[in-house]
């Protein structure tokens, strides 16, 4: 019995000396009876009517349920912890998942870190590029949280140009030009790279990223051999004020009035199979490009690729070697 505290203490000493990872994504709920509490925190406390409620319960049938959603962030977490362990074998992680609009919330894996008492701790959106509207409010929301507990805190705020994130773009650009498009001259298949569209107004303020995409879809282009190619945006919300466009389902439009007849679209702004990519592209956007007559296929998600996982790792290493 006398043995127990000083146990204690070697757990929390042992605790104190790793590095805490905190990986922070948008969210999905627990289950499909979760949605309704899911979609009011999105909308700020304001349930959404029945017709909205309806259509996004629809979406998540359409798909298989919410399940798959979080399987695949639990995996992309795990591996991280995974390989930042087989990079730094003589340094000690533990791993926790902070959600933007479900549980565990972004505050509740701050203060699960607390609580095994961790002083220093590394938080990474799984979101390659930056905003202020979206991986700015995730840092804000850690950071406070962080100060408020006594943690000493830093982050990874964007990776977007990480060679291997572009390589594992690139490798599936190739893949799915030979698979779907086999027989087809390259030149003839535009290829779209997408994002999630964000209000208009983040151009007036400066934000990066638009920019940042740009880059993006320019680094994979090059580095798969596309020339035939262009940025699009999706999955906008539906609000009064204005979005980023052009809206792939537009882009389709556009295009086949061109007299074009086979787009291959690659989501660089995911980067794990979700609600945006399963329904918006490949049930919405691949229906309109049917109802169009045009060939459409989409690359595969990163979810737990390995190399994806390698620049999430090198991402937080960085920050760790930089960090004062």
């Amino acid at each position: 019995m006398t043995a127990q505290p000083q146990a204690d203490e070697g757990v929390r000493a042992a605790a104190a000396n790793a590095v805490g990872v905190l990986v922070m994504s948008y969210g999905t709920p627990e289950s499909m009876d979760g949605i309704e509490a899911y979609y009011t925190h999105i909308r700020r406390g304001r349930p959404p009517s029945r017709e909205q409620l309806e259509e996004l319960t629809a979406r998540y049938a359409a798909i298989g349920g919410v399940f798959p959603l979080r399987e695949h962030t639990n995996r992309q977490a795990q591996g991280l912890l995974d390989t930042l362990a087989r990079m730094r074998p003589k340094m000690s992680f533990i791993g926790f998942q902070g959600l933007k609009h479900a549980r565990p919330f972004i505050e509740d894996g701050v203060r699960a870190a607390a609580e095994r008492g961790l002083a220093r701790l590394v938080g990474v959106v799984l979101a390659p590029h930056y905003s202020a509207m979206s991986v700015g409010e995730y840092v804000a929301r850690a950071r406070r949280e962080a100060e408020a507990r006594g943690i000493r805190a830093s982050f990874v705020e964007q990776y977007h140009l990480h060679p291997k994130l572009v390589r594992a773009f690139a490798e599936r650009v190739r893949r799915a030009l030979e698979r779907h498009f086999a027989g087809v001259p390259r030149e003839r298949v535009r290829v779209v790279f997408t994002a999630h569209s964000l209000p208009e107004r983040i151009l007036a303020e400066g934000d990066p990223y638009p920019h940042q995409v740009e880059e993006t879809a320019r680094a994979v282009a090059e580095a798969s051999g596309v020339a035939n190619w262009e940025v699009g945006w999706q999955s906008a919300g539906r609000t009064p004020e204005p979005w980023l466009g052009p809206d792939i389902l537009d882009i389709l439009a556009r295009i086949r009035a061109e007299g074009g007849e086979a787009v291959l679209v690659c989501p660089v702004g995911f980067v794990s199979d979700h609600l945006e990519v399963l329904y918006d592209l490949d049930i919405e956007a691949k229906r309109r490009a049917e109802e169009l007559g045009i060939r459409f296929a989409r690359t595969e998600s990163l979810n737990d690729d390995p190399l994806y996982l390698e620049t999430l790792a090198e991402s937080v290493l960085s920050v760790l070697e930089e960090a004062p």
